[in-house]
Order: C-alpha cells, then structure tokens, then sequence
C-alpha cells in the first residue's frame, strides 16, 4: 500500500499565517494535515479551510494546560482532574467539527506512583469519552532531552498501558524522531508495535529536520511500514531546515 503522508502545520509552512498554511499544504500535493493545536480559531473556521482546500485531517493534540508556564498536558497531575475532563471535551468538539479520527492525549510534566495514577485515570476517562465518536486516543511517548520530565517518555510503558488498560481505542502514537532519541532500534520497534500503532510522525534524527536528512536510513524506515501493511497517514512533524519547500525534495526521492 503506498505511503500516505500528512503535513504538520505547525512544523512545516511557518512562512505563512495559520490559516494560510492549509492551501499552502493543498497547493504542493498535500492531501491531509495535522498540528499541535487548533484552539485559537473557532472549529467552524478550521472545518472550512480543510473543505476548501480539500484537505482531511488526521491528528491534533487535546489542550496542554498553561503551556506559556511550562505545561505539556494535564492527564498526570491529580490536582488538574477537572481541567483535563474539560479539555478533553473542548478536543471532542474540535474533533467532531473537523471530522478527526484520532486525538493525541499529552501526559504531562510529573512522575511517581500518583502521576501514573492519575495518568492512567485520565486515559480511560479520554477513551470512554471519545469512543462514542469513534474517535481514537493516542500516547506518544516523547524524549526527556526535548521535554525535561515528561511522565510519557518510554514506549514500554505505553505498550504496557495499551495492553492493561484494554480499551479498544488507545493506540501508539509512534513518532520515528522519538524513538530514535529514546531508545533507538526502529526498525525492530516498528515490527513489534506495528499492531498497538494508530498513528506514525516522521522528522530526522538529531536535529528534526526533513526525512534523509540524519542519522538514520529513513527510505528503508519507510519501505518497512509500507511492507507492514501500515494504511494511515505518516505525520511529517519536521522542522525544515532551509524552508518548507525547498525542502520537500525529500518527498519526490522515494517516488
């Protein structure tokens, strides 16, 4: 199945305004979008940029907290219960505007027993919330070199969570970067956790600029996961090092 790639919009297209950004991803051949966070503008907006422009989107992340104060989600810290329920239906209503299949649950700054605790309280609140939507909720786990105490920094526990939690709509976020910087060994991770993974991300490892660019050998990164039989969008969450588009080359050197 061939690959199909979606463009981060708050990674790829800085060039342009926000909204700008969707037919400029629409005008080089892009086909669906992700980004970080849609909260500044209202979900009617977001659905008509996408309808305009022709675009499907396929990822966003629930609301971080006070992400200027240093937070990167709210689903570990017990003292933020309330806020995280609430987030999670501000990210619901965004969802169902834009017609987004899958939301990325960000963990949090915290660790321990009572992080972990509520962490796991938190995912299965998100899930039996947005299962009624059919909507999937993803953990990524992400390096602590780029977020200092990140509670989800560990693939295993993702998995182990996946497993124990049985809910049928948590799934692995498996951002390639990540992994790289975590713990290394992709090409093995991706055969074993191929079956838990909802969504993939793509940038280079060490510096996170465009695919081709690092340490790693990304077109057999890829010709891995097209030989899995992956059929969702790879989220191309780089930031380009000389521009965005002179940096899409990379695209049309799989072809």
């Amino acid at each position: 199945m061939p690959l199909k790639f979606a463009a981060n919009l708050s990674w790829m297209f800085k060039e342009w305004s926000f909204p700008d950004r969707f037919a400029a991803a629409a005008d080089t051949g892009f086909k669906a979008v992700e980004y970080l966070f849609p909260y500044e503008y209202e979900p009617d907006e977001i659905a008509r940029l996408l309808s305009r422009h022709g675009l499907k989107q396929v990822l966003f992340n629930m609301p971080p907290g006070d992400w200027a104060a240093g937070e990167k989600g709210l689903a570990c810290l017990p003292e933020r219960r309330d806020a995280f329920r609430a987030s999670v239906q501000t990210a619901l209503t965004y969802a169902r505007a834009t017609a987004t299949p899958r939301l990325h649950l960000m963990s949090g700054i915290g660790s321990g027993a009572p992080a972990l605790a509520a962490y796991r309280d938190a995912i299965l609140w998100a899930c039996d919330a947005a299962g009624a939507d059919g909507i999937d909720i993803l953990l990524e786990p992400i390096n602590n070199r780029d977020v200092p105490f990140y509670l989800m920094n560990d693939f295993g526990l993702a998995a182990v969570l996946i497993d124990e939690l049985k809910r049928p709509n948590l799934k692995l976020q498996f951002d390639i970067y990540h992994r790289q910087i975590i713990h290394g060994d992709v090409t093995r991770a991706l055969e074993d956790l191929m079956p838990i993974t909802g969504h993939i991300q793509v940038s280079s490892a060490p510096l996170r600029h465009e695919p081709m660019s690092g340490e790693l050998d990304d077109r057999r990164v890829f010709q891995l996961i097209e030989r899995l039989g992956y059929a969702g969008h790879i989220g191309c969450e780089y930031n380009p090092a000389g521009g965005t588009l002179a940096g899409l080359g990379w695209m049309r050197r799989l072809d």
